[in-house]
């Protein structure tokens, strides 16, 4: 029989018990495992420190913002705030998804200016790193040679910028932008300087584009500083797609078919072993997002999901 001593010791030891029973968290020792605000754009509103709680306890320990610089007020707090709330979890923002009009000549300083002072901010949360988002193809005067041109050389720029601010930048490769194709990707690699601009690509956009996903981290391993994984197949969609905030997306719009394509990492096409052997063959230490802008079983359910491929699949090749 158990004494009453006993039976209240053996209740200090549940918690330890039950986290042993759960599946390990992501390592976060050489590859730092991300997510991004931008799944919860697409949702109900919620407070900030609901998606940190959801990090914390998936081992996802960085966030990449969406919405700078309004994503303050979105979440109603100050930078001081936001700070004190990511720090007590001892989690980390790492970047923000920034764009501008980078192919407008006549726009080039209110770009630069945008650039640092979105390197400002993160700056103030220990980050290094800006991802950079191209403009909309179908922006007027966008799909053009001269376009792409400008948009090449303001890269060189910022990220000369960047440098000068303990920064690297790299480009978001990203369907419906003016790099999109393989083609596109690689001629916007050779326009731009490998000494100041790098490649922070998108597993899902380079693999619904149609492009080598594998073979594009690969040739491009050494501009790589940031990594966005997330999984993709083509799926055509029998009904329009509603996301869980009540927004409609029409079935035959890109946007409609695009979301359902998206899916939990192992559950799509794209080949992350691949990847990740890239990675190790340059002993890549940094940041990877696992970015979902679809959470079909909710944001906790599909991060806890996506850490368990991780465990499993990728950190047996390289941590």
């Amino acid at each position: 029989m158990i004494s009453r001593r006993n039976f209240i010791a053996s209740l200090s030891l549940l918690p330890a018990a039950l986290a042993a029973a759960q599946s390990p968290l992501p390592a976060n020792r050489n590859i730092k495992w991300a997510l991004t605000s931008a799944l919860w754009n697409y949702r109900p509103p919620c407070p900030f420190t609901e998606i940190l709680d959801v990090m914390k306890e998936t081992g996802f320990i960085g966030i990449r913002l969406a919405g700078f610089p309004h994503v303050l007020d979105q979440y109603g707090l100050t930078l001081a705030q936001m700070q004190r709330e990511v720090s007590k979890r001892n989690l980390h923002v790492v970047t923000i998804s920034w764009n501008g009009a980078l192919e407008e000549p006549a726009q080039r300083q209110q770009v630069l200016d945008s650039a640092r002072s979105a390197m400002k901010f993160l700056a103030d949360f220990g980050a290094n790193h800006l991802v950079v988002f191209s403009p909309g193809r179908d922006r007027p005067g966008a799909n053009t040679p001269a376009a792409f041109r400008e948009l090449c050389a303001c890269c060189n720029q910022i990220g000369e910028l960047a440098g000068g601010m303990g920064f690297t930048a790299g480009l978001h490769n990203h369907m419906g932008q003016m790099v999109q194709t393989q083609e596109e990707v690689d001629r916007f690699m050779s326009m731009t300087d490998a000494k100041l601009f790098g490649l922070s690509p998108d597993t899902a956009h380079l693999h619904l584009a149609g492009c080598d996903v594998v073979g594009t981290i690969n040739r491009y391993k050494q501009r790589i500083r940031f990594l966005d994984y997330k999984d993709a197949k083509w799926t055509t969609p029998t009904t329009d797609w509603v996301q869980p905030n009540g927004k409609v997306l029409a079935k035959d719009s890109s946007a409609g078919r695009f979301f359902p394509s998206i899916y939990d990492l192992g559950d799509g096409e794209v080949d992350f072993p691949g990847c990740h052997r890239v990675l190790k063959s340059v002993d890549y230490r940094g940041w990877v997002c696992v970015d979902l802008d679809t959470a079909r079983n909710g944001p906790r359910a599909d991060y806890e999901r996506c850490g368990a491929y991780v465990v499993k699949k990728l950190q047996p090749i390289y941590l």
